[in-house]
Protein backbone atom coordinates (compact mmCIF):
# COMPACT_ATOMS: atom_id res chain seq x y z
CA UNK A 1 0.00 0.00 0.00
CA UNK A 2 2.80 2.37 0.83
CA UNK A 3 4.43 1.82 -2.55
CA UNK A 4 1.11 2.30 -4.29
CA UNK A 5 0.60 5.64 -2.52
CA UNK A 6 4.04 6.80 -3.61
CA UNK A 7 3.37 5.86 -7.26
CA UNK A 8 -0.04 7.57 -7.15
CA UNK A 9 1.51 10.74 -5.73
CA UNK A 10 4.16 10.80 -8.46
CA UNK A 11 1.49 10.39 -11.17
CA UNK A 12 -0.55 13.26 -9.72
CA UNK A 13 2.56 15.43 -9.67
CA UNK A 14 3.33 14.64 -13.31
CA UNK A 15 -0.24 15.45 -14.31
CA UNK A 16 -0.06 18.75 -12.46
CA UNK A 17 3.21 19.70 -14.16
CA UNK A 18 2.00 18.63 -17.59
CA UNK A 19 -1.09 20.80 -17.31
CA UNK A 20 0.92 23.97 -16.66
CA UNK A 21 1.51 26.69 -19.25
CA UNK A 22 4.96 25.34 -20.05
CA UNK A 23 3.47 22.24 -21.61
CA UNK A 24 1.83 24.38 -24.27
CA UNK A 25 5.15 26.03 -25.19
CA UNK A 26 7.05 22.93 -26.21
CA UNK A 27 8.97 23.71 -29.43
CA UNK A 28 8.53 21.29 -32.35
CA UNK A 29 11.52 19.09 -33.04
CA UNK A 30 13.22 19.00 -36.45
CA UNK A 31 11.81 22.38 -37.43
CA UNK A 32 13.70 25.67 -37.74
CA UNK A 33 11.82 28.39 -35.91
CA UNK A 34 11.72 31.95 -37.33
CA UNK A 35 13.90 33.31 -34.57
CA UNK A 36 16.57 30.74 -35.40
CA UNK A 37 16.85 32.24 -38.91
CA UNK A 38 17.25 35.85 -37.84
CA UNK A 39 21.01 35.81 -38.32
CA UNK A 40 23.54 35.92 -41.14
CA UNK A 41 23.56 32.17 -41.75
CA UNK A 42 19.78 31.90 -41.58
CA UNK A 43 19.16 34.86 -43.88
CA UNK A 44 21.47 33.45 -46.52
CA UNK A 45 19.76 30.08 -46.25
CA UNK A 46 16.41 31.78 -46.82
CA UNK A 47 17.83 33.62 -49.82
CA UNK A 48 19.03 30.37 -51.35
CA UNK A 49 15.54 28.95 -50.77
CA UNK A 50 14.10 31.89 -52.73
CA UNK A 51 16.54 31.29 -55.58
CA UNK A 52 15.59 27.63 -55.61
CA UNK A 53 12.11 28.53 -56.86
CA UNK A 54 13.34 30.48 -59.89
CA UNK A 55 13.06 27.23 -61.88
CA UNK A 56 9.36 27.11 -60.94
CA UNK A 57 9.67 23.70 -59.28
CA UNK A 58 9.30 22.93 -55.57
CA UNK A 59 6.12 24.67 -54.44
CA UNK A 60 4.19 21.43 -54.17
CA UNK A 61 2.62 21.33 -57.63
CA UNK A 62 3.45 19.28 -60.71
CA UNK A 63 6.91 20.24 -61.98
CA UNK A 64 5.92 21.50 -65.42
CA UNK A 65 3.01 23.65 -64.16
CA UNK A 66 5.35 26.37 -62.94
CA UNK A 67 8.35 25.71 -65.17
CA UNK A 68 10.52 28.82 -65.63
CA UNK A 69 10.75 28.33 -69.39
CA UNK A 70 6.95 28.75 -69.72
CA UNK A 71 6.89 26.16 -72.49
CA UNK A 72 3.14 25.71 -72.07
CA UNK A 73 2.00 29.30 -71.54
CA UNK A 74 4.53 31.02 -73.80
CA UNK A 75 5.13 28.54 -76.64
CA UNK A 76 2.32 25.95 -76.87
CA UNK A 77 -0.19 28.77 -76.39
CA UNK A 78 1.41 30.59 -79.34
CA UNK A 79 2.22 29.74 -82.94
CA UNK A 80 5.60 28.22 -82.00
CA UNK A 81 4.60 24.78 -80.77
CA UNK A 82 1.99 22.07 -80.42
CA UNK A 83 1.33 20.31 -77.15
CA UNK A 84 2.72 17.15 -78.74
CA UNK A 85 2.54 13.56 -77.46
CA UNK A 86 -0.95 12.09 -78.02
CA UNK A 87 -4.42 13.59 -77.90
CA UNK A 88 -5.32 11.99 -74.59
CA UNK A 89 -2.12 12.77 -72.73
CA UNK A 90 -2.18 15.82 -70.41
CA UNK A 91 -5.50 17.14 -71.77
CA UNK A 92 -5.26 20.23 -69.57
CA UNK A 93 -2.44 21.44 -71.83
CA UNK A 94 -4.62 20.74 -74.86
CA UNK A 95 -7.30 22.98 -73.37
CA UNK A 96 -4.77 25.81 -73.13
CA UNK A 97 -3.57 25.23 -76.70
CA UNK A 98 -7.10 25.22 -78.11
CA UNK A 99 -8.36 28.15 -76.01
CA UNK A 100 -10.80 26.00 -74.03
CA UNK A 101 -9.51 27.83 -71.01
CA UNK A 102 -11.28 27.52 -67.67
CA UNK A 103 -10.30 28.83 -64.22
CA UNK A 104 -10.24 25.32 -62.73
CA UNK A 105 -7.42 24.15 -65.02
CA UNK A 106 -4.82 22.82 -62.58
CA UNK A 107 -1.91 24.22 -64.58
CA UNK A 108 -2.90 27.79 -63.74
CA UNK A 109 -3.03 27.07 -60.04
CA UNK A 110 0.34 25.35 -60.29
CA UNK A 111 1.91 28.44 -61.85
CA UNK A 112 0.21 30.74 -59.34
CA UNK A 113 1.51 28.67 -56.42
CA UNK A 114 5.03 28.62 -57.84
CA UNK A 115 5.30 32.40 -58.23
CA UNK A 116 3.59 33.36 -54.98
CA UNK A 117 5.55 30.78 -53.01
CA UNK A 118 8.59 32.51 -54.49
CA UNK A 119 7.25 35.89 -53.36
CA UNK A 120 6.73 34.52 -49.84
CA UNK A 121 10.29 33.23 -49.68
CA UNK A 122 11.63 36.62 -50.74
CA UNK A 123 9.59 38.28 -48.02
CA UNK A 124 10.92 35.76 -45.49
CA UNK A 125 14.42 36.94 -46.40
CA UNK A 126 13.56 40.61 -45.91
CA UNK A 127 11.78 40.01 -42.60
CA UNK A 128 14.66 37.96 -41.20
CA UNK A 129 17.17 40.50 -42.52
CA UNK A 130 15.46 43.30 -40.60
CA UNK A 131 15.84 41.34 -37.36
CA UNK A 132 19.36 39.97 -37.80
CA UNK A 133 22.04 41.70 -35.72
CA UNK A 134 25.18 39.91 -36.94
CA UNK A 135 25.11 41.05 -40.57
CA UNK A 136 27.47 43.94 -41.46
CA UNK A 137 25.67 47.11 -42.54
CA UNK A 138 27.48 47.06 -45.90
CA UNK A 139 26.12 43.59 -46.65
CA UNK A 140 22.47 44.23 -45.86
CA UNK A 141 21.61 46.27 -48.99
CA UNK A 142 23.10 43.55 -51.21
CA UNK A 143 21.01 40.84 -49.61
CA UNK A 144 17.91 43.02 -49.80
CA UNK A 145 18.64 43.76 -53.46
CA UNK A 146 18.86 40.08 -54.38
CA UNK A 147 15.63 39.35 -52.54
CA UNK A 148 13.87 42.27 -54.20
CA UNK A 149 15.18 41.29 -57.64
CA UNK A 150 13.66 37.84 -57.15
CA UNK A 151 10.44 39.31 -55.75
CA UNK A 152 10.22 41.57 -58.80
CA UNK A 153 10.79 38.57 -61.05
CA UNK A 154 8.09 36.45 -59.39
CA UNK A 155 5.55 39.27 -59.49
CA UNK A 156 6.50 39.92 -63.14
CA UNK A 157 5.71 36.28 -63.94
CA UNK A 158 2.34 36.61 -62.23
CA UNK A 159 1.58 39.91 -63.98
CA UNK A 160 2.31 38.71 -67.51
CA UNK A 161 0.33 35.51 -66.91
CA UNK A 162 -2.74 36.79 -65.07
CA UNK A 163 -2.57 40.61 -65.38
CA UNK A 164 -4.80 41.42 -62.38
CA UNK A 165 -2.72 40.13 -59.49
CA UNK A 166 -1.92 41.26 -55.94
CA UNK A 167 1.47 42.58 -54.90
CA UNK A 168 2.68 41.17 -51.59
CA UNK A 169 5.63 42.77 -49.77
CA UNK A 170 7.32 42.13 -46.43
CA UNK A 171 5.27 44.86 -44.76
CA UNK A 172 2.02 43.12 -45.68
CA UNK A 173 3.15 39.52 -45.38
CA UNK A 174 2.91 37.89 -41.95
CA UNK A 175 3.87 34.20 -42.02
CA UNK A 176 1.84 33.65 -38.83
CA UNK A 177 -1.34 35.17 -40.31
CA UNK A 178 -2.81 33.38 -43.37
CA UNK A 179 -5.12 36.34 -43.95
CA UNK A 180 -2.21 38.75 -44.45
CA UNK A 181 -1.84 37.76 -48.09
CA UNK A 182 -5.53 37.91 -48.89
CA UNK A 183 -5.23 41.13 -50.83
CA UNK A 184 -7.37 42.52 -53.65
CA UNK A 185 -6.09 42.29 -57.21
CA UNK A 186 -7.56 45.57 -58.39
CA UNK A 187 -4.33 47.62 -58.32
CA UNK A 188 -1.86 47.76 -61.23
CA UNK A 189 1.33 46.36 -59.72
CA UNK A 190 3.75 47.48 -62.47
CA UNK A 191 4.99 50.44 -60.37
CA UNK A 192 5.83 48.19 -57.43
CA UNK A 193 7.58 45.67 -59.67
CA UNK A 194 9.56 48.61 -61.01
CA UNK A 195 10.48 49.76 -57.50
CA UNK A 196 11.88 46.33 -56.61
CA UNK A 197 13.91 46.06 -59.80
CA UNK A 198 15.17 49.65 -59.60
CA UNK A 199 16.39 49.04 -56.04
CA UNK A 200 18.15 45.88 -57.20
CA UNK A 201 19.72 47.73 -60.14
CA UNK A 202 21.04 50.45 -57.84
CA UNK A 203 22.47 48.13 -55.18
CA UNK A 204 23.72 44.98 -56.93
CA UNK A 205 27.27 44.56 -58.25
CA UNK A 206 27.92 44.16 -62.00
CA UNK A 207 29.15 40.60 -61.44
CA UNK A 208 28.70 37.96 -58.74
CA UNK A 209 31.23 35.34 -57.71
CA UNK A 210 28.57 32.63 -57.59
CA UNK A 211 26.92 31.85 -60.90
CA UNK A 212 23.17 32.28 -60.97
CA UNK A 213 22.95 35.18 -58.54
CA UNK A 214 21.33 38.41 -59.65
CA UNK A 215 23.53 41.27 -60.83
CA UNK A 216 23.14 44.95 -61.59
CA UNK A 217 22.77 44.15 -65.29
CA UNK A 218 20.23 41.38 -64.73
CA UNK A 219 18.12 43.82 -62.73
CA UNK A 220 18.58 46.53 -65.36
CA UNK A 221 17.56 44.17 -68.17
CA UNK A 222 14.50 42.89 -66.31
CA UNK A 223 13.46 46.44 -65.46
CA UNK A 224 13.81 47.41 -69.12
CA UNK A 225 11.70 44.40 -70.06
CA UNK A 226 9.03 45.50 -67.58
CA UNK A 227 9.01 48.91 -69.28
CA UNK A 228 8.61 47.24 -72.68
CA UNK A 229 5.55 45.40 -71.40
CA UNK A 230 4.11 48.82 -70.59
CA UNK A 231 5.23 50.40 -73.91
CA UNK A 232 7.54 52.73 -71.96
CA UNK A 233 10.26 52.79 -74.61
CA UNK A 234 11.78 56.08 -73.46
CA UNK A 235 12.40 54.61 -69.98
CA UNK A 236 13.71 51.28 -71.29
CA UNK A 237 16.16 52.65 -73.85
CA UNK A 238 18.82 54.17 -71.53
CA UNK A 239 18.92 51.02 -69.41
CA UNK A 240 19.53 48.86 -72.47
CA UNK A 241 22.08 51.29 -73.88
CA UNK A 242 23.96 51.20 -70.58
CA UNK A 243 24.11 47.40 -70.61
CA UNK A 244 25.54 47.46 -74.12
CA UNK A 245 28.08 50.16 -73.27
CA UNK A 246 29.17 49.01 -69.82
CA UNK A 247 27.92 45.48 -69.20
CA UNK A 248 30.87 43.72 -70.80
CA UNK A 249 28.71 41.14 -72.59
CA UNK A 250 29.39 39.80 -76.08
CA UNK A 251 27.45 37.45 -78.32
CA UNK A 252 28.91 33.98 -78.37
CA UNK A 253 30.42 32.99 -81.69
CA UNK A 254 28.11 30.00 -81.95
CA UNK A 255 24.37 30.48 -81.47
CA UNK A 256 24.17 26.91 -80.13
CA UNK A 257 26.38 27.76 -77.17
CA UNK A 258 23.27 29.21 -75.54
CA UNK A 259 21.73 25.76 -75.33
CA UNK A 260 24.33 23.40 -73.92
CA UNK A 261 25.38 22.51 -70.38
CA UNK A 262 29.07 22.73 -71.29
CA UNK A 263 28.61 26.40 -72.19
CA UNK A 264 26.36 27.50 -69.31
CA UNK A 265 26.96 31.04 -68.02
CA UNK A 266 28.85 32.14 -71.11
CA UNK A 267 29.77 35.64 -72.29
CA UNK A 268 26.22 36.26 -73.51
CA UNK A 269 24.49 35.19 -70.30
CA UNK A 270 22.84 37.89 -68.19
CA UNK A 271 20.58 35.72 -66.02
CA UNK A 272 20.24 31.95 -66.14
CA UNK A 273 18.09 29.46 -64.29
CA UNK A 274 20.75 27.16 -62.88
CA UNK A 275 20.28 23.40 -63.23
CA UNK A 276 22.55 20.75 -61.76
CA UNK A 277 22.69 16.97 -61.42
CA UNK A 278 24.55 14.36 -59.39
CA UNK A 279 24.89 17.02 -56.71
CA UNK A 280 23.60 15.06 -53.73
CA UNK A 281 19.91 15.53 -54.51
CA UNK A 282 18.69 11.95 -54.45
CA UNK A 283 16.18 12.18 -57.26
CA UNK A 284 18.00 14.62 -59.51
CA UNK A 285 15.58 17.32 -58.37
CA UNK A 286 17.77 20.18 -59.56
CA UNK A 287 17.99 18.97 -63.17
CA UNK A 288 15.37 20.93 -65.12
CA UNK A 289 12.30 19.04 -63.95
CA UNK A 290 10.07 21.58 -65.65
CA UNK A 291 11.01 20.18 -69.09
CA UNK A 292 10.80 16.55 -68.10
CA UNK A 293 8.01 15.77 -70.61
CA UNK A 294 9.72 17.41 -73.56
CA UNK A 295 11.98 14.77 -75.08
CA UNK A 296 11.71 12.49 -78.10
CA UNK A 297 9.65 9.38 -77.48
CA UNK A 298 12.39 7.28 -79.04
CA UNK A 299 16.16 7.54 -79.41
CA UNK A 300 17.88 9.60 -76.69
CA UNK A 301 14.99 8.99 -74.25
CA UNK A 302 11.81 6.96 -74.02
CA UNK A 303 9.58 9.75 -72.74
CA UNK A 304 7.46 11.71 -73.33
CA UNK A 305 7.03 13.31 -76.75
CA UNK A 306 5.62 16.69 -75.69
CA UNK A 307 6.36 20.23 -76.91
CA UNK A 308 6.66 19.67 -80.65
CA UNK A 309 7.56 22.64 -82.90
CA UNK A 310 4.82 23.85 -85.23
CA UNK A 311 5.04 23.86 -89.01
CA UNK A 312 4.42 27.59 -88.83
CA UNK A 313 7.58 28.09 -86.77
CA UNK A 314 9.63 25.94 -89.14
CA UNK A 315 8.34 27.91 -92.13
CA UNK A 316 9.41 31.17 -90.47
CA UNK A 317 13.07 30.18 -91.00
CA UNK A 318 12.83 30.25 -94.80
CA UNK A 319 14.89 32.96 -96.49
CA UNK A 320 14.71 34.82 -99.80
CA UNK A 321 17.36 35.21 -102.53
CA UNK A 322 19.19 37.72 -100.33
CA UNK A 323 19.08 35.48 -97.28
CA UNK A 324 16.49 37.65 -95.54
CA UNK A 325 13.31 36.47 -93.78
CA UNK A 326 10.05 36.27 -95.71
CA UNK A 327 8.25 38.70 -93.45
CA UNK A 328 4.86 38.56 -95.14
CA UNK A 329 4.63 35.27 -97.01
CA UNK A 330 6.78 32.82 -95.04
CA UNK A 331 3.79 30.56 -94.40
CA UNK A 332 2.51 30.35 -97.98
CA UNK A 333 4.33 27.06 -98.58
CA UNK A 334 5.70 24.52 -96.14
CA UNK A 335 9.26 23.46 -95.55
CA UNK A 336 9.29 19.83 -96.69
CA UNK A 337 8.61 17.41 -93.84
CA UNK A 338 8.29 13.65 -93.40
CA UNK A 339 4.71 13.62 -92.17
CA UNK A 340 3.35 10.09 -92.67
CA UNK A 341 6.66 8.67 -93.93
CA UNK A 342 8.17 5.74 -92.07
CA UNK A 343 11.73 6.14 -90.82
CA UNK A 344 12.68 3.14 -92.96
CA UNK A 345 11.40 4.80 -96.14
CA UNK A 346 13.39 7.30 -98.25
CA UNK A 347 13.03 11.00 -97.53
CA UNK A 348 14.72 14.06 -99.00
CA UNK A 349 14.90 17.11 -96.70
CA UNK A 350 13.90 20.58 -97.86
CA UNK A 351 16.32 21.95 -100.46
CA UNK A 352 15.32 25.63 -100.24
CA UNK A 353 17.28 28.30 -98.42
CA UNK A 354 16.99 28.47 -94.64
CA UNK A 355 18.15 30.41 -91.61
CA UNK A 356 20.68 28.17 -89.83
CA UNK A 357 19.07 28.81 -86.44
CA UNK A 358 16.26 26.48 -87.50
CA UNK A 359 18.33 23.37 -86.96
CA UNK A 360 19.43 24.41 -83.47
CA UNK A 361 15.78 25.06 -82.60
CA UNK A 362 13.95 22.15 -84.23
CA UNK A 363 14.74 18.48 -84.69
CA UNK A 364 13.75 17.39 -88.20
CA UNK A 365 14.24 14.32 -90.36
CA UNK A 366 17.67 13.86 -91.91
CA UNK A 367 19.40 16.65 -89.94
CA UNK A 368 21.91 15.91 -87.13
CA UNK A 369 20.14 15.91 -83.79
CA UNK A 370 22.99 17.33 -81.73
CA UNK A 371 25.46 14.42 -81.48
CA UNK A 372 22.80 11.70 -81.32
CA UNK A 373 23.00 11.07 -85.07
CA UNK A 374 20.59 12.22 -87.76
CA UNK A 375 17.00 12.73 -86.64
CA UNK A 376 15.19 9.66 -88.01
CA UNK A 377 11.79 11.28 -88.24
CA UNK A 378 8.80 9.18 -87.27
CA UNK A 379 10.82 6.87 -85.00
CA UNK A 380 11.36 9.82 -82.63
CA UNK A 381 7.72 10.99 -82.70
CA UNK A 382 4.99 9.57 -80.50
CA UNK A 383 2.07 10.38 -82.82
CA UNK A 384 2.94 12.17 -86.09
CA UNK A 385 -0.66 12.30 -87.25
CA UNK A 386 -1.65 14.20 -84.13
CA UNK A 387 1.27 16.52 -83.42
CA UNK A 388 3.43 16.67 -86.50
CA UNK A 389 6.92 15.50 -87.46
CA UNK A 390 9.24 17.74 -85.41
CA UNK A 391 11.08 17.48 -82.08
CA UNK A 392 12.18 20.19 -79.62
CA UNK A 393 15.92 20.65 -79.30
CA UNK A 394 17.22 23.61 -77.31
CA UNK A 395 16.92 22.06 -73.83
CA UNK A 396 18.13 18.61 -74.90
CA UNK A 397 21.29 17.01 -73.56
CA UNK A 398 24.17 15.94 -75.79
CA UNK A 399 25.09 12.27 -75.98
CA UNK A 400 28.62 13.20 -74.92
CA UNK A 401 27.19 14.86 -71.80
CA UNK A 402 25.50 11.72 -70.50
CA UNK A 403 26.81 10.95 -67.04
CA UNK A 404 28.57 14.26 -66.51
CA UNK A 405 25.71 16.69 -67.19
CA UNK A 406 22.77 14.29 -66.87
CA UNK A 407 21.29 12.59 -63.81
CA UNK A 408 22.70 9.10 -63.53
CA UNK A 409 19.36 7.31 -63.72
CA UNK A 410 17.37 9.73 -65.90
CA UNK A 411 19.10 11.86 -68.58
CA UNK A 412 15.97 13.98 -68.99
CA UNK A 413 17.07 15.58 -65.72
CA UNK A 414 20.12 17.46 -66.87
CA UNK A 415 22.32 20.47 -66.20
CA UNK A 416 21.54 22.47 -69.34
CA UNK A 417 20.57 25.87 -67.90
CA UNK A 418 17.63 27.91 -69.13
CA UNK A 419 18.92 31.26 -70.35
CA UNK A 420 16.20 33.58 -69.10
CA UNK A 421 17.93 36.79 -70.18
CA UNK A 422 20.88 36.93 -72.55
CA UNK A 423 22.65 39.68 -74.42
CA UNK A 424 20.72 39.03 -77.62
CA UNK A 425 17.54 39.93 -75.70
CA UNK A 426 19.05 43.28 -74.78
CA UNK A 427 20.10 43.99 -78.38
CA UNK A 428 16.68 43.23 -79.85
CA UNK A 429 14.78 44.98 -77.05
CA UNK A 430 16.86 48.06 -77.79
CA UNK A 431 16.00 47.67 -81.48
CA UNK A 432 12.33 47.71 -80.47
CA UNK A 433 12.85 50.96 -78.59
CA UNK A 434 14.67 52.53 -81.52
CA UNK A 435 11.84 51.66 -83.91
CA UNK A 436 9.21 53.15 -81.62
CA UNK A 437 11.31 56.28 -80.92
CA UNK A 438 12.30 56.94 -84.53
CA UNK A 439 15.82 55.49 -84.64
CA UNK A 440 15.19 53.17 -87.59
CA UNK A 441 18.78 53.01 -88.82
CA UNK A 442 20.05 52.19 -85.34
CA UNK A 443 17.40 49.46 -85.15
CA UNK A 444 18.68 48.01 -88.44
CA UNK A 445 22.24 48.03 -87.09
CA UNK A 446 21.14 46.18 -83.96
CA UNK A 447 19.20 43.52 -85.89
CA UNK A 448 22.21 43.03 -88.14
CA UNK A 449 24.35 42.36 -85.06
CA UNK A 450 22.14 39.37 -84.31
CA UNK A 451 22.09 38.24 -87.93
CA UNK A 452 25.88 38.55 -88.26
CA UNK A 453 26.32 35.95 -85.54
CA UNK A 454 23.62 33.72 -87.06
CA UNK A 455 25.15 33.72 -90.55
CA UNK A 456 28.63 32.75 -89.35
CA UNK A 457 29.28 29.28 -90.89
CA UNK A 458 31.21 28.28 -87.78
CA UNK A 459 27.85 28.02 -86.02
CA UNK A 460 26.00 26.01 -88.67
CA UNK A 461 24.79 22.48 -88.04
CA UNK A 462 27.18 20.18 -89.89
CA UNK A 463 26.98 16.69 -91.31
CA UNK A 464 29.53 14.05 -90.37
CA UNK A 465 31.69 15.03 -93.35
CA UNK A 466 31.81 18.69 -92.24
CA UNK A 467 29.41 20.02 -94.87
CA UNK A 468 26.39 22.12 -93.99
CA UNK A 469 23.41 20.04 -92.90
CA UNK A 470 21.01 22.09 -95.06
CA UNK A 471 20.96 24.92 -97.59
CA UNK A 472 21.71 27.74 -95.19
CA UNK A 473 21.59 31.22 -96.67
CA UNK A 474 21.35 34.36 -94.56
CA UNK A 475 22.07 37.97 -95.25
CA UNK A 476 22.05 41.37 -93.62
CA UNK A 477 19.56 44.18 -94.07
CA UNK A 478 21.60 46.44 -96.36
CA UNK A 479 18.93 48.87 -97.56
CA UNK A 480 18.15 51.79 -95.26
CA UNK A 481 15.09 51.43 -93.05
CA UNK A 482 12.76 54.34 -93.71
CA UNK A 483 9.38 52.69 -93.05
CA UNK A 484 8.58 52.16 -89.34
CA UNK A 485 5.93 49.54 -90.17
CA UNK A 486 8.44 47.40 -92.04
CA UNK A 487 11.14 48.00 -89.40
CA UNK A 488 8.81 47.00 -86.60
CA UNK A 489 7.88 43.83 -88.46
CA UNK A 490 11.54 42.96 -89.09
CA UNK A 491 12.55 43.42 -85.45
CA UNK A 492 9.67 41.33 -84.17
CA UNK A 493 10.34 38.62 -86.74
CA UNK A 494 13.98 38.52 -85.67
CA UNK A 495 12.91 38.00 -82.07
CA UNK A 496 10.85 35.02 -83.11
CA UNK A 497 13.78 33.46 -84.98
CA UNK A 498 16.28 34.14 -82.20
CA UNK A 499 14.11 32.95 -79.30
CA UNK A 500 11.91 30.26 -80.87
CA UNK A 501 10.76 27.53 -78.47
CA UNK A 502 12.05 29.50 -75.45
CA UNK A 503 8.68 30.38 -73.90
CA UNK A 504 8.53 34.08 -74.88
CA UNK A 505 6.43 34.14 -78.03
CA UNK A 506 2.88 34.36 -76.63
CA UNK A 507 3.80 37.07 -74.14
CA UNK A 508 5.53 39.04 -76.90
CA UNK A 509 2.45 38.87 -79.12
CA UNK A 510 0.31 40.12 -76.25
CA UNK A 511 2.57 43.05 -75.33
CA UNK A 512 2.77 44.02 -79.02
CA UNK A 513 -1.03 44.02 -79.17
CA UNK A 514 -1.21 41.64 -82.13
CA UNK A 515 -1.99 38.29 -80.48
CA UNK A 516 -5.49 38.06 -81.96
CA UNK A 517 -4.36 38.84 -85.51
CA UNK A 518 -1.35 36.52 -85.52
CA UNK A 519 -2.94 33.59 -83.73
CA UNK A 520 -6.23 33.61 -85.63
CA UNK A 521 -4.25 33.58 -88.90
CA UNK A 522 -2.22 30.70 -87.47
CA UNK A 523 -5.30 28.67 -86.56
CA UNK A 524 -6.85 29.31 -89.96
CA UNK A 525 -3.87 27.70 -91.71
CA UNK A 526 -2.87 25.11 -89.13
CA UNK A 527 -6.33 23.56 -88.87
CA UNK A 528 -5.63 21.96 -92.24
CA UNK A 529 -2.67 20.13 -90.67
CA UNK A 530 -3.74 19.68 -87.04
CA UNK A 531 -7.44 18.91 -87.17
CA UNK A 532 -7.88 19.52 -83.45
CA UNK A 533 -7.28 23.23 -84.18
CA UNK A 534 -10.37 23.37 -86.37
CA UNK A 535 -12.80 25.89 -84.87
CA UNK A 536 -10.24 27.37 -82.48
CA UNK A 537 -10.14 31.16 -82.21
CA UNK A 538 -8.44 33.79 -80.09
CA UNK A 539 -10.91 36.12 -78.39
CA UNK A 540 -9.55 39.65 -78.13
CA UNK A 541 -10.11 41.14 -74.69
CA UNK A 542 -10.09 37.73 -73.02
CA UNK A 543 -7.35 35.39 -74.15
CA UNK A 544 -4.47 37.85 -73.70
CA UNK A 545 -4.36 36.69 -70.08
CA UNK A 546 -5.11 33.50 -68.23
CA UNK A 547 -7.89 33.25 -65.64
CA UNK A 548 -7.23 33.70 -61.94
CA UNK A 549 -7.25 30.10 -60.62
CA UNK A 550 -10.67 29.25 -59.20
CA UNK A 551 -9.19 27.66 -56.09
CA UNK A 552 -7.14 30.76 -55.37
CA UNK A 553 -10.26 32.94 -55.53
CA UNK A 554 -11.87 30.58 -53.03
CA UNK A 555 -8.76 30.63 -50.86
CA UNK A 556 -8.82 34.43 -50.82
CA UNK A 557 -12.08 34.52 -48.87
CA UNK A 558 -11.87 36.90 -45.91
CA UNK A 559 -14.79 37.87 -43.72
CA UNK A 560 -17.05 35.91 -46.04
CA UNK A 561 -15.91 37.69 -49.23
CA UNK A 562 -13.33 36.71 -51.84
CA UNK A 563 -10.65 39.38 -52.15
CA UNK A 564 -9.56 38.21 -55.62
CA UNK A 565 -11.76 39.00 -58.61
CA UNK A 566 -11.77 36.97 -61.83
CA UNK A 567 -10.34 38.38 -65.05
CA UNK A 568 -12.79 39.69 -67.67
CA UNK A 569 -14.85 37.18 -69.67
CA UNK A 570 -13.89 34.11 -67.63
Amino acid sequence: MHIRKIIMAMMLLLIAVSCGDGFLDVKPKGVLLPEQLNNRKGVNALLIAAYSLVDGVGSGGTSWHGSADNWIYGSVASDDAYKGSTSGDQPEISFIETRKILPDNGHFRGKWRAVYDGVARCNDVLIALSKATDIPDAEKPLIAAEARFLRGHFHFEAKKMFKNVPYVDEKTYNPEDPNSTKLPNTEDIWPKIGEDLLFAYQQLPPRQTQKGRATKWAASALLAKAYLFQQKYTEAKPLLNEIMAQGGYILTERYADNFRAATNNNTESIFEVEHSVNDGAGGGENGNQGATLNYPYGGPTTCCGFFQPSQNLVNAFKTDVNGLPLLDNFNDADVTNDQGIESTSPFTPYAGTLDARLDWTVGRRGIPFLDHGDHPGKAYIRDQAYAGPYSPKKHLFYKSDIGSATFNSNPRLNANNYRMIRYSHVILWLAECEVELGGLERARELVNMIRTRALNPVGFVKKADGSNAANYKMGLYTAAWADPVMARKAVRFEERLEFGMEGHRFFDLVRWGIADLVLNAYYDKEKLKRTYLNGVSFEKGKHEYYPIPAQEILNSTKDGQATLKQNPNY
